[in-house]
């Protein structure tokens, strides 16, 4: 459903709608239209159609009718406005936040908790089949029901409730140049650096909000300027919180735009004006305030942390439990920022993984060891991979710390890492894995099916890059170093995958699934033939979904 309207001193770029042809339906910068909202995109914009030419609106959720402005067109998409909500949608509720809507940092808070549940499932699967390639009938076999956040009773601030909101042990808060010079705290608005004042994230903890208010007290007694992007100076950059969500302690980094060339052992007082008097305050005021640090940063990058830290006060980690476990986790870490649904993953991790404890494991992407470790419990030999070196040496530590002795780290690329284990003499019964978003090198797939794990447990927190990995890894012949002929690897069959929603009133989601190794040569012909250099028209294909 769709009625068009030009506005006075529009522009007149055109884009010709495909499905018409030449010279037919066409449509404006600037025009109005009425648009019946039937989807939603990967990126969180609502979809609709005008005449079969589709518009992505922001802010718009299926089942919405919304007038919009056309902002801008491409060949066979538009963008539009939202101006206003003519008939809302059956699923749209009030969302509890101020700033829901200019804040880029929970795109789904006027959706209800269900139809939020119920699209990402269905993101998951159609990634898996329209990338994936996977039929619908292997789907709906394979496929377990979403794990969306249980909710445990009502927050006592807000009145949220509690598991789709103040999940996030961890907050990261950009600072900048606000009103008459003074530092404004809060996250980006949508698809900018513009920092739109938050006072109390409803996804975090509750005390982010009182220590943020005692942090920018202290930078207008003490004049710590906040940082300008624009010219790169300044000194507050960002706020980084943590809190363990069993322990309780929490550990704050404030970002500064310092060099690194600080002595060891620098005294942070002299780096930032005041921070004894911080300390003392933030020691006193904050129960289970544990860590007070400084950061160093001064690239003009968007990356957040500076590989340096400086403590001020406490220790520079906290520590938590994960699965039983305990984790020291210092402000460089990776960890897991919804701990309640990271455990429940993480079991089924285990689940899939079905260690009888004779196995040989390997984990790549292992961060700080959580999942090493918990798999340690259950399996002869464990080896995490890690490229950051300062996670594995905290990985280390945490075998220590929790009496571990049959896990081992190596530093390195995973790419490499494999080949020197296999040279080695090491091969996994299970391999596991846990990517960023970009997913697995190439190289990578072709270094896992050369060691032909039994079992490959794929922990993937996008969609459309775990499709394309999975494709290639169920798929692909390799070279036999010692042989002329291309062969192929053992193949896999998807067996079993789930999401997770980590991340409630997001548009992201985490997956684990789990590809077994077929063992006999009627199942081998069934595979697909994907080359290796598919690998870049895949990924580009997954970069325009």
């Amino acid at each position: 459903m769709s009625s068009r309207r030009r506005r006075k001193g529009a522009r007149s770029d055109t884009v010709e709608n495909p499905d018409q042809g030449s010279g037919s339906s066409f449509w404006k910068k600037g025009d109005s239209l009425t648009l019946a909202i039937d989807d939603l995109a990967d990126t969180g914009e609502g979809i609709g159609h005008a005449d079969g030419f589709a518009f992505f609106v922001k802010d718009a959720v299926p089942g919405d009718t919304v007038l919009a402005t056309v902002m801008r067109v491409k060949s066979r998409y538009g963008y539009a406005h939202l101006d206003e909500i003519l008939t809302p949608s059956p699923d749209r509720v009030n969302p509890p936040c101020p700033v829901a809507r200019a804040c880029g940092g929970c795109q789904l808070q006027v959706w209800d908790y269900a139809a939020e549940l119920s699209w990402k499932e269905r993101r998951v699967r159609g990634a898996l089949s329209r990338i994936g390639g996977f039929p619908e009938k292997q789907l709906a076999e394979v496929m377990l029901p979403i794990a969306g956040a249980e909710i445990s009773g009502k927050d006592e601030g807000a009145g949220v409730p509690a598991g789709i909101y103040r999940y996030r042990n961890k907050a990261q808060f950009p600072v900048a140049v606000g009103k008459a010079g003074r530092p404004a705290v809060g996250f980006y608005a949508a698809r900018t650096h513009s920092v739109i004042p938050v006072s109390d994230c409803l996804l975090g903890d509750q005390v982010f909000g009182e220590i943020i208010r005692i942090i920018l007290a202290y930078a207008e007694r003490q004049q710590v300027a906040p940082y300008d992007e624009k010219t790169g100076e300044g000194v507050l950059r960002h706020i980084l919180i943590r809190r363990g969500h069993h322990s309780g302690q929490i550990g704050v980094t404030l970002v500064v735009n310092r060099q690194d060339k600080e002595p060891t052992g620098a005294d942070g007082e002299r780096i930032v004006p005041g921070l004894t008097g911080l300390a003392d305050e933030l020691f006193t005021r904050i129960p289970d305030m544990t860590s007070l640090s400084l950061n160093l940063n001064s690239e003009r990058t968007n990356v957040i942390l500076g590989r340096r830290l400086i403590p001020v006060r406490g220790d520079l980690c906290i520590e938590d439990t994960m699965c039983g476990l305990r984790f020291r986790i210092s402000p460089l870490s990776f960890y897991q920022v919804n701990t309640a649904q990271a455990e429940r993953l993480y079991r089924q991790a285990m689940e899939f993984a079905a260690l009888t404890g004779s196995e040989t494991v390997i984990d790549l992407y292992c961060g700080i060891g959580t999942i090493t470790l918990l798999a340690a419990k259950h399996a002869a030999r464990v080896i995490g991979v890690e490229i950051v070196p300062e996670a594995v040496r905290d990985a280390e530590a945490n075998a220590v710390l929790n009496g571990i002795d049959n896990a081992q780290f190596r530093a390195g690329k995973a790419e490499e890492i494999l080949p020197a284990l296999k040279d080695e003499g090491i091969c996994p019964d299970v391999l596991i894995v846990d990517p960023p978003r970009a997913g697995l090198d190439p190289s990578c797939i072709d270094a896992i099916r050369h060691l032909a794990p039994s079992r490959i447990v794929y922990i993937s927190c996008n969609p459309a890059t775990l499709a394309r990995d999975l494709k290639l890894l169920i798929s692909l012949p390799i070279q036999d170093e010692d042989d002329a002929q291309e062969s192929l690897a053992p193949c896999y069959r998807l067996t079993a995958a789930r999401a997770y929603d980590l991340f409630p009133r997001s548009i992201h989601v985490e997956v684990v699934s789990l590809l077994q190794k077929m063992s006999n040569t009627r199942e081998r012909t069934i595979t697909l033939d994907v080359e290796m250099e598919d690998y870049y028209r895949l990924k580009n294909e997954t970069e325009k979904a």
